[in-house]
């Protein structure tokens, strides 16, 4: 049997990344399946084994507050251990930079490689830097606070980053937990001089690609799943991926935008 095309690789991704949207995926608190996103499976999760053995796979070191509030809009009932949040199925942000650049009239774009001691997607590419919005930060505060931090971006630069929307998903991990995320996307065009360097150590390194290599990356597996669609968004709106090229066009653009 042949291997799988780009398309149908990405599209099994964004099924994945959008795993408990689909029919049977989700129970109700009366035990009964559903397809309804707004029901959440308590007892399946509370039945998969002790509180012990439940929390084991969500907690690692350096973990922080998290805001709980019904919309990103909302006043913030109160704060959540971010290693808590998917037991309960907590909605969470975060923001991604997409680093571009220009070389011989060629867009080009960089990413990072997660450092191998990292508690999740060790080895893994990554967008040029991204954090999760940790309680009482601001968005574009989260993205200055982890452009210096991961990739040693000044501020000035990263001050002309442009946002650019938000990509969203639902999705049970593969240790149980719900995860409803939404990431908030923004575009900084570097220097073609600039060169991130590492810095607090969540990288080891970095790499400047041309959207054709990054494109081939996307329908892999060596590239963190939400993180592989802030960049396949990046390529949709920069008409590097087209409507009458992509027979799956439509369904692409679903698959990064669904309710949370």
């Amino acid at each position: 049997m042949a291997a799988p095309g780009w398309s149908e690789r990405v599209r099994e991704l964004l099924r994945r990344m959008n795993s408990f949207h689909g029919t049977g995926a989700v129970i109700g608190a009366s035990g009964n399946a559903g397809n309804s996103p707004g029901r959440f499976p308590w007892q399946r999760i509370l039945k998969t084994g002790s509180s012990k053995a439940l929390c084991l796979p969500f907690m690692v070191a350096g973990q922080q507050l998290y805001s709980v509030m019904p919309r990103f809009c909302d006043t913030p009932l109160f704060s959540m251990e971010r290693a808590a949040t998917p037991l309960l199925g907590i909605k969470r942000y975060g923001a991604h930079l997409n680093g571009y650049t220009w070389q011989n009239g060629q867009m080009c774009m960089w990413l990072a490689r997660r450092a191998l001691n990292k508690p999740t997607y060790p080895g893994l590419l990554d967008n040029l830097a991204a954090g999760g919005i940790a309680a009482e930060l601001g968005v574009r505060e989260t993205l200055m606070k982890e452009c210096q931090e991961e990739a040693c971006i000044p501020t000035s630069l990263t001050a002309q980053a442009k946002s650019v929307g938000t990509i969203s998903y639902t999705y049970e991990g593969t240790h149980g937990g719900i995860y409803a995320e939404c990431q908030f996307v923004f575009d900084l065009e570097l220097p073609e001089e600039f060169v991130p360097q590492v810095g607090d150590g969540e990288v080891q390194e970095f790499y400047l690609w041309p959207l054709d290599k990054v494109k081939e990356a996307i329908g892999s597996s060596d590239f963190k799943p939400n993180c592989a669609m802030v960049a396949l968004d990046f390529l949709i709106r920069h008409s590097y991926i087209e409507p009458d090229k992509e027979p799956h066009y439509v369904e692409l653009i679903e698959g990064l935008h669904r309710t949370l």
